[in-house]
């Protein structure tokens, strides 16, 4: 098939550098001169021509993987909505293929990975602020710069397309403008619009964040994580490329319930850092049976590990870490913050190996139910699911477990290869809001466990206001506590045996050296 694609749909071969969402490293066109129609010369190649057509000429029609690209960015920027939870649904109502679905997903998260360098290239190109464009507008402006800049669609099928969804669903007078827009967009390549955007800047933070697409404050946030967990600051440039990559599917087999022979045989690889992991390709997962079965799970590799690491605590031998000894029958365990139910499943399963009991703790009903779902495909009588809030089960039911996992809600920066909308929708003040609760919920998971029992803090974010320096307020307010080694712990549990995660007794994985989210452990003992 050839990079123009099938019925003048302009769909190519996929990104140019796969997952970059739009970022450093594009392939640029082939070199040489080519005039366009109105005798203007493009340094683009062929693959770069024009269309001949006048926008009025052009279709009128919307593409249906381009609409739910649309689509997509309308409810995100709209209606709060994430980008992960909306394109499944809208790829299923337009009924696109395994290709359209494919190109619908690049588009969609490329656009909102890299929104903010695109806006930066597309207020060059627009005669007023971006704030006073309509909002539908600006979005089909994303969409087609993407295609433009980092989608091997040829432009004038970039140009055709994108001008015809807005005139089939914002309208013609927004069309030729947006027909002027993506022009001047598409007179240079990505690289030359980024070397242009930092010409002059000398800040390493402000030139990394139109580089990579990243807020600012993200950037200096990672910088400093970096230092924190022990990695040098230079490390800087490939973390933030890891995290505009699209991220590998993992799947988990949930432990003594589930296999991972269908999925292997449906094209996944056995997964390298975890037992019982694979990774997956994409496509429709959901046709396995073992996934609707919810004995094979969607679940990343760093949340696979800080669950498994917690279960494989030696509590018999205090001062000791992750000796993998099998938990004793009879312990009780907590999930505090279960929802929405992917850690609760794995523990549950190993739960059940070990003759052990789990309590899965969630506030919120509707994700409480969800917490029930994932659980499903564990016996009914390992588990039980509470709905409260969890700052109260530490004086509820004081002293009662052996192992308590508290996964506390945060930023989620660890996540933002996951979620490309995340990073333009978080600020500082929300490391501010969240501290308070953080360490309230793992005040409450320390009253909750037995003398000789251990706390799992986890987050999915590595900046230090969110992990280190919750852990050492709760270090400091009580003489009953210990750290245990969590870098150990994980390497106990992992295939490699060297993740090389720890750093001064806390643990942190990174999408740039481990493929997984960044996902932060700390291990706590109650002394007896």
């Amino acid at each position: 098939m050839s990079e123009s694609g099938t019925s003048g749909s302009g769909r190519g071969k996929g990104p140019q550098r796969a997952g970059q969402g739009g970022q450093r490293g594009i392939q640029r066109g082939r070199d040489g001169s080519r005039r366009n129609a109105q005798g203007r010369e493009r340094n683009r190649g062929p693959q770069r021509s024009y269309t001949e057509n006048a926008p009025s000429q052009r279709t009128r029609r919307a593409d249906p993987a381009r609409l739910v690209a649309f689509e997509v960015l309308r409810a995100v920027a709209s209606e709060d909505a994430y980008a992960n939870l909306v394109l499944p649904a809208r790829i299923r109502h337009h009924g696109l293929d395994k290709r359209d679905a494919g190109f619908a997903t690049e588009l969609s998260y490329g656009a909102l990975r890299g929104q903010g360098t695109y806006d930066a290239v597309l207020a060059r190109c627009v005669d007023r602020p971006l704030d006073q464009l309509d909002p539908a507008v600006l979005d089909a402006l994303r969409i087609g710069a993407h295609q433009l800049l980092a989608m091997r669609v040829p432009a004038h099928a970039a140009l055709d397309q994108t001008v015809g969804l807005a005139r089939a669903v914002i309208g013609a007078g927004p069309s030729t403008l947006i027909n002027a827009v993506l022009r001047k967009v598409a007179a240079h390549t990505l690289e030359d619009w980024l070397d242009l955007l930092v010409v002059n800047e000398t800040d390493a933070v402000k030139v990394a964040a139109v580089r990579h697409a990243h807020p600012e404050w993200i950037v200096r946030a990672f910088r400093q994580s970096l230092v924190a967990h022990g990695r040098p600051v230079t490390e800087i440039d490939d973390l933030l490329e890891a995290d505009n990559a699209a991220p590998v599917v993992n799947l988990v087999a949930l432990p003594g319930l589930g296999s991972l022979d269908e999925a292997l045989e449906n094209g996944a690889a056995a997964g390298e850092l975890v037992e019982g992991s694979a990774l997956s390709s994409g496509g429709d997962l959901g046709r396995l049976s073992s996934v609707r079965e919810g004995t094979t799970r969607v679940q990343d590799v760093g949340s696979q590990l800080v669950a498994r690491a917690l279960a494989a605590v030696d509590l018999g031998n205090t001062g000791s870490q992750a000796g993998g000894a099998a938990a004793e029958s009879g312990e009780s365990w907590l999930d505090l913050c279960a929802g929405p139910g992917g850690k609760a499943a794995l523990l549950g399963a190993l739960a059940h190996q070990r003759g052990a009991t789990l309590l899965a703790n969630e506030p919120a009903p509707h994700r409480a139910k969800l917490v029930r779902q994932a659980l499903g495909a564990v016996p009914r009588e390992v588990w039980q699911v509470r709905t409260g809030d969890g700052r109260e089960v530490g004086e509820e039911q004081a002293e009662r477990f052996d192992r308590v996992l508290v996964d506390v809600p945060c930023t989620g920066l660890g996540a933002l290869r996951r979620r490309p909308e995340s990073r333009w929708r978080r600020t500082p003040k929300d490391l501010t809001d969240l501290g308070p609760l953080q360490r309230d919920l793992l005040k409450s998971a320390l009253n909750a466990v037995k003398p000789g029992g251990v706390v799992a803090y986890v987050t999915c974010s590595p900046h230090p206001a969110e992990t280190t320096a919750v852990v050492s307020d709760a270090l400091r307010e009580r003489d009953d506590l210990e750290l245990l080694d969590a870098g150990s712990a994980l390497d106990a549990v992992s295939l490699t045996g060297q993740l090389n995660a720890g750093h001064e007794q806390t643990a942190q994985l990174w999408p740039h050296i481990h493929r997984t989210d960044a996902m932060f452990l700390a291990l706590i003992r109650k002394k007896r």
